[in-house]
């Protein structure tokens, strides 16, 4: 057994290299240690250690044997060559993928390998097994990692329903940071200072004014919200999203991916005030100023980051029915409602058939329109083209009528 196996980076080094700039010859982050060790001087006093180092790869967000399991005196690295070997092979490459991603290319392989990669990402870091020991009960070391392993789908379907959105960062000087939970979950409702984000704790990701966000390069960043916040974000911030059941089947539409957000860098600012304020003890940057975001937002901000709409895709581009029916050559069709839910289950298509969510959606897109001006702010595909960058004066007036029509403003809790 080589012992390289039993140094396991909990974020691989494959994926650190996609943040530091390609012609930069030390290959080296800004490594800050949000919780600093003390050490004691000669004299008997205690000091703390430098917060901030230069580290390569190798040594950063990294742990001896956090994947080793023990069996008596025997050792095993088997988790650490096989399942994160292969898992990270086929992370790296889908992560490339939507990096890169640009309508209307379709890639199944790549959005299931994706999906793993990301769900298991968010379990594997000494954050994710905090939260996954304080919840399944075990102080089990490797009982808690066969947990990880059989709960790898967990965040899966949740996700798969979500609105996705591709955002960009290079009309930004500032880029974005790495931290030791780079999937990270963002509710303006929730404050890093709530009880939901506490300890190992993060904001339920099936909360419908949670999004997941997962910088996939320095420039590139993903986002993923609820359909139910999208359509709706007049409603309580911290309830569950409908049909909320992770464990289930679940259908992702491509063409509704967002593309073309350019971030500004206020925004991309506030995203690493963000990624910082969730992670569990450190984060690393190309540049120095970049592990310091506070110092152009705050925490008493953070409801209001992009006036309460910083990771919202844009609502203009979301189609109401997306209801999905399959048929098959025997002549057999099944459907997926918006939720996921399926014909023979309660609920199936509830809010299509009330309509209210057609009614706050429609008064949102007016109020993203009143807010963010003509231009939209991510670009869906939509029978043979890219949504167009500009609304009509049309469209834009008319959605701009329904929001003073139906009530101005939003229903925002603090």
């Amino acid at each position: 057994m080589s012992n390289g196996y039993r140094t396991n980076h909990y974020v691989p080094v494959w994926y650190q290299k996609r943040f530091l700039p390609p012609d930069q010859k030390d290959k080296e982050f800004f490594y800050l240690n949000l919780k600093p060790d003390t050490v004691t001087d000669s004299r008997g006093r205690r000091h703390e250690t430098n917060a901030v180092r230069r580290l390569g790869f190798k040594h950063c967000f990294a742990e001896k044997d956090l994947y080793t399991t023990r069996l008596g005196p025997h050792v095993s690295t088997d988790l650490e060559q096989q399942f994160f070997g292969k898992m990270d092979t086929e992370g790296r490459n889908a992560v490339e993928y939507f990096t890169t991603f640009t309508h209307p290319s379709v890639d199944g392989s790549a959005f299931n390998n994706m999906m793993l990669y990301v769900s298991t990402q968010k379990l594997r870091t000494p954050k994710g097994l905090g939260w996954l020991r304080t919840h399944a009960g075990t102080a089990d070391h490797n009982a808690l990692l066969q947990y990880m392993v059989q709960l790898q789908q967990i965040h899966c379907a949740i996700w798969t329903e979500c609105i996705w959105l591709i955002a960009d960062a290079s009309t930004s000087a500032t880029k974005f940071i790495v931290s030791d939970h780079p999937v990270t979950v963002y509710n303006r409702r929730c404050g890093p200072r709530s009880i939901w984000c506490r300890g190992y704790e993060d904001p339920d990701i099936r909360f419908h004014a949670t999004h997941t966000i997962f910088p996939l390069s320095l420039e590139k960043l993903l986002i993923l919200t609820n359909l139910s916040w999208v359509r709706n974000p007049y409603q309580s911030e911290t309830a569950h999203r409908p049909n909320p059941n992770p464990w289930r089947s679940a259908m992702f539409n491509f063409l509704e991916i967002q593309t073309l957000r350019q971030l500004s860098e206020r925004e991309v600012r506030e995203i690493n005030f963000i990624i910082k304020s969730r992670a569990l003890r450190y984060i690393a940057a190309a540049n120095k100023e970049w592990l310091y975001p506070e110092n152009h937002v705050s925490k008493s901000e953070w409801h209001t980051f992009g006036d309460g709409y910083l990771l919202m895709p844009d609502p203009r581009g979301v189609v109401f029915s997306r209801e999905i029916v399959i048929g098959y050559q025997d002549g057999r069709s099944t459907a997926f409602d918006p939720y996921g839910r399926r014909p023979w289950q309660a609920g199936f298509d509830r809010e299509g058939k009330s309509m209210d969510e057609f009614d706050t959606l429609e008064r949102f897109k007016g109020e993203f329109a009143r807010l963010y001006g003509p231009y939209r702010r991510g670009r869906a595909f939509s029978v043979d083209s890219l949504d167009k960058e500009r609304d009509s004066d049309d469209f834009h007036q008319y959605h701009l009528g329904l929001e003073k029509k139906k009530g101005k403003g939003r229903h925002r809790k603090k």
